[in-house]
Formats: structure tokens, sequence, C-alpha cells
């Protein structure tokens, strides 16, 4: 990038620990993806920053800082990051450069509490932001991404969802899951019953919907999306019939139950049990359930 617009700029470069480091693919917008280091929860954040001058030139500055952000945005007032952490360290004095200059840093177990999240209405992001300070042009700044996650242990209580539904004297359905809680690479196991069955019933599916949700109070915003939808019966189901269900979540793109994050979003997840008549008719029930994260 050339920031005066007449031949090589200065580059700035981050080293977030060579190749050990684990890195993670994420998904992107429009579809792309981009590959980043990856960070647990409460880990020491330590590298080495370089700054190089343009070939045969020297780089004035009045100092060299590096920040480790956290930061929230919501689509509805996109452009503007809530900061929930902002941490800085000095790493150099004004001077010049006349060669490519390295420096190091760490910040010592950071609690980084949320983890990284690019949803369609909210956005949770870390990175390292580095700029070298100039009193006579614009300062140089680079960001550099880097992701969060957090393992979880799992949950000492995790009960069964057992539950009726039906429409009166058309049909009756009992459906079971064995647990209410699962880890990110789970399967969901449990049977559908059908007790009474007078509608001709065409096929039915399990969905797994996500539901976010922005803001607090009347001003909360929620938008659902479908993210798998599994077909687990094909055809008129008859009185007493019962039906497995059995569902991977490992193909599919989901993270953890996130509840009230910084008082700012919040992402829930559901299984809605969906019957489709002959008619095109749709009977649903939709139950909650956490999802957590087992391991990296």
């Amino acid at each position: 990038m050339n920031f005066l617009g007449f031949g090589p700029s200065s580059t700035i470069e981050v080293d977030f620990g060579g190749a050990e480091r684990r890195t993670v693919t994420i998904k992107g917008d429009g579809g792309s993806a981009e590959t980043l280091p990856l960070f647990s929860g409460v880990e020491t954040l330590a590298g080495q920053v370089r700054v190089t001058p343009p070939p045969g030139k020297k780089l004035e500055h009045t100092g060299v800082k590096i920040e480790l952000l956290g930061q929230i945005e919501l689509m509805f007032d996109r452009g503007n990051f809530y900061d929930f952490i902002n941490l800085v360290h000095n790493l150099d004095a004004p001077g010049e450069l006349s060669a490519a200059k390295v420096y190091p840093f760490e910040f010592s177990r950071v609690e980084m509490q949320y983890e990284s999240y690019n949803g369609v209405n909210a956005r949770l992001r870390y990175l390292l932001r580095v700029t070298v300070a100039r009193s006579y042009s614009s300062n140089l700044v680079k960001d550099f991404k880097f992701w969060v996650r957090n393992v979880s242990e799992a949950p000492q209580i995790n009960n069964s969802i057992k539950m009726e539904v039906g429409i009166e004297d058309c049909l009756h359905i009992e459906f079971e899951y064995q647990k209410s809680k699962y880890h990110l690479k789970d399967i969901v196991v449990g049977k559908i019953f059908f007790l009474l069955v007078r509608i001709k019933i065409k096929h039915m599916e399990i969905e797994i919907r996500r539901r976010e949700s922005t803001g607090s109070g009347p001003n909360t915003y929620n938008e659902s999306d479908t993210i798998a939808k599994y077909e687990i019966m094909d055809g008129a189901p008859v009185r007493g019939e019962s039906i497995p269900v059995r569902l991977m979540l490992t193909p599919y793109d989901l993270t953890p139950t996130y509840r009230n994050i910084s008082n700012k979003f919040s992402v829930k997840y559901y299984l809605n049990l969906v019957l489709v008549d002959e008619e095109e008719r749709r009977y649903f029930k939709q139950q909650e359930i956490t999802l957590y994260r087992r391991d990296l």
C-alpha cells in the first residue's frame, strides 16, 4: 500500500508466534474465507511487530504503539464499534527508522471471555492495531485480526426433552430427545411417537434454527435463519408408529449458545420439528437447546 501515492511505502507486519500457532479458516462476507490465528479465552498474546521504511528512505515518527482491541459491531449501527477490551503498549519513543526494526510485544493472559462471532446482525472481533504516529503526514495504521474460541466443561445436569404436541382430533405426537445440551460435535438422538394420525402427512423433517437477538428491551431485534434441514420421514405414518431421530451436528457451521454478550447481543439455537401434509400445510414445534464448545 502506498500512503503518499508515489513509490513504495512503509510496511507493517505482525508475527503471532510462527508456524506453531494454531489457525482457523473463517467465512467472511460474500462467501469469502480467510485464515486467522486462533487463541483461547485466557492466553498470552506475544509476538513481534516489524516496521520497514521505504527502500533508501527514512521513516520519521513520533512513536510506535500496539493496541489489543475487542470490539462488537451491530448491523443497525454499522461502522461504529463498541470496545469491550482496549489495551495499549508503547513500542518505541519518537525517532526515525532508516532500516527495518523489530519490536517484541506481549499481552499477558488477557481475559477474552467472549468468542469471536460473525453473524447476520452482530459481529464480535479481536485485533491487534499497530500505529506509527507521524507529525507531518497521516499516521501509518494497520490491523491484524485473530480469532478467539473458548472451551466449556460438559454440564453436570443435562435433562432429556419430552413433549406432546398436536391438533385436536387430527394429530397427536410425542417427541423425545435424549438431552437438551450438546457440544458442537455431538449427535442429536431421539424418537417421534405418533399417538393419533387423522391427516395425511407427506414427510417430516428436523431443522436447526439460529436466533440472533440484538439490542435490549423494546428495541430488541430478532433475526432467525435455518442452519440445517434433515428429513427424518418420507411417507404417511400410522398410529403407534415410532420414528428414530439421529442428527449429527459436526457438518454444520454452529457456535456455542451466547447469552447477553456485553449487553449487546445473544445467539440461541432451536430444534424445529416440521410436518408437511399433502396439501403443503406445515405443522411445527420448536424447542430450544444449549450448545457448548468441548474443544478447540
